[in-house]
């Protein structure tokens, strides 16, 4: 009695080996898998990082210009304003001197 046992449990300590060899390999086979995915998608991305520096670079552009362009506006309607005070400040005088 004590012999059988002994030799299922031998038996069962061998399948459980082989099972563990045989998920092993599986983990290897799909670690180098996901290894070549990895690889794939690290070229793609380094292609798109030239897309990006040139949407960057005309973003950029854009953006300077734009500020130049408000710039210009701002100055403009500031000098309007000025003009219109002075006029309107020279009408006030005008009224209060007649």
């Amino acid at each position: 009695m004590n012999e059988t046992l002994l030799l299922a449990i031998y038996l069962l300590l061998i399948v459980l080996i082989v099972l563990a060899i045989a998920v092993l390999i599986k983990v290897l086979l799909t670690l180098n898998k996901v290894d070549v995915i990895l690889e794939d998608v690290t070229t793609k991305v380094k292609s798109l990082d030239k897309l990006f520096n040139v949407i960057n670079f005309a973003n950029d552009r854009i953006s300077m210009l734009s500020e130049t362009l408000v710039g210009f506006i701002t100055s403009g309607v500031r000098r309007l304003t000025r003009v219109l005070n002075k006029n309107k400040d020279k009408e006030m005088e005008e009224d209060i001197d007649e």
